[in-house]
């Protein structure tokens, strides 16, 4: 065998698509390199010729001739006679040089060689992954659904790669089965156990920033910027924008003509409510922005505090809440400030304040009320037992105890 081609004798190289053919061969060259130093205890006085095109290597080895009966190391000299027994011109003092074939390493070696150099490859190609989901962070990636756990599930990316969605990183309405195809957002790369765990996540603000981006050629442009995210992941999220050209309606440009672009994201996130808001440094006008739809009679701000007392009329205080919470939470989050949501008394509407009945009921259970904007005792009787079971944190038993105190005050 008068040179050794690599890319025939191992064909496991052919599966590993992440690493790039000089990369490879220098693995090659530094296994071949143990292999010669093990057999001949030296490799200093090898040349090993990696042909990176065709997959050829070749090994040279060079010794000293020397006097018969005068070798002191027979891996870096030979004897006269060995040699002019292959080559009947050389003299001593010149120098021998043969070429090592495969075979002379033996069956052995060449099997421990073979493992060597796909534990190498392995390690080279997760390096790889790590490296380029690194940089990509944040980004979009669309995968196949491969196995499905309690906790997780396994998604494969177009060349292979695992990457895992936790249940934590799902919408809670989104069900996934083996073959379906799922987007989601890059958001975390570690190494665990020498093995890259690349993380994916569709309840991140920034998913559906990207998402945005590649629905609203002018927030892609930078014509419209995104200020800031908030979401309850498959419930409803508020968006903030700002448009950098007066000609240019943020708000519209990102709902589209009929709800076109939005409508495309809204189906991505499971039907998620979606508010697009105009930012502004006006607070007041921010977070009367924020709590859209709900329309707000007045505000009272404690900018040291950052605190925000909102006040409307009572056919709008449950707008301003939200289902379950989520408009007046969202609109604290995005604006900074909390928000404390007040129903404007009607002259004509005789109602009593919830905390004159502190005597009767525990001020833990009235703040509970009041935290989702329930602060009169009419305002609380509006709504059924399982509506204020959801919306509060309190048991069912609780809460009819207390409907049945403020019933009692208009009989």
């Amino acid at each position: 065998m008068s040179n050794i081609n690599l890319i025939d004798s191992f064909q496991e190289f052919k599966d590993f698509k992440n690493i790039d053919r000089p990369t490879m061969m220098s693995v090659l060259e530094d296994v071949f390199r143990s292999m010669i130093r093990k057999k001949y205890g030296t490799d200093e006085n090898c040349d090993v010729i990696v042909n990176t095109d065709n997959g050829d290597l070749e090994i040279w080895r060079t010794r000293v001739v020397v006097e018969d009966g005068f070798s002191e190391d027979d891996d870096l000299e030979i004897e006269l006679a060995e040699a002019q027994s292959i080559d009947a011109d050389l003299e001593v003092g010149e120098d021998f040089i043969e070429q090592i074939t495969l075979e002379s390493f033996g069956r052995r070696a060449i099997l421990a060689a073979r493992q060597t150099l796909v534990s190498k490859i392995l390690e080279l190609e997760k390096d790889e992954i790590f490296k380029k989901y690194k940089d990509r962070v944040g980004e979009i990636v669309t995968g196949e659904v491969y196995q499905v756990w309690k906790k997780e599930t396994l998604v494969l990316d177009d060349e292979g790669n695992e990457l895992l969605l936790p249940k934590t990183e799902q919408i809670p309405a989104d069900y996934f089965k083996k073959g379906d195809s799922v987007r989601a957002i890059i958001s975390k790369v570690d190494m665990m156990n020498s093995n890259p765990k690349i993380i994916i996540s569709r309840t991140a603000p920034e998913f559906l920033q990207r998402l945005f981006e590649m629905e609203v050629p002018e927030i892609f442009d930078g014509l419209i910027t995104i200020k800031k995210i908030v979401r309850e992941p498959g419930e409803r999220a508020k968006v903030a924008v700002e448009s950098y050209d007066d000609r240019i309606d943020p708000v519209g440009a990102c709902v589209g003509m009929k709800g076109s672009r939005i409508h495309g994201i809204v189906r991505e996130l499971k039907n998620e409510n979606i508010d697009v808001i105009n930012f502004t440094n006006n607070i007041q006008l921010y977070i009367q922005r924020a709590l859209s739809p709900a329309k707000i009679t007045s505000i009272k701000l404690d900018d040291e505090k950052k605190t925000a007392a909102v006040y409307l009329k009572p056919d709008q205080v449950s707008l301003a809440i939200g289902r379950g919470g989520h408009n007046i939470k969202l609109a604290g989050k995005l604006t900074g400030y909390e928000i404390d949501v007040y129903r404007e008394a009607d002259e004509h509407d005789e109602d009593v304040d919830i905390e004159e009945f502190s005597d009767e009921i525990d001020s833990w259970i009235l703040d509970e009320f009041k935290r989702i904007g329930l602060d009169t005792a009419k305002s609380v009787l509006a709504l059924s037992v399982g509506e204020l079971v959801k919306r509060t944190d309190l048991e069912e038993e609780t809460v009819k105890e207390v409907l049945s105190v403020l019933q009692a005050e208009f009989e």
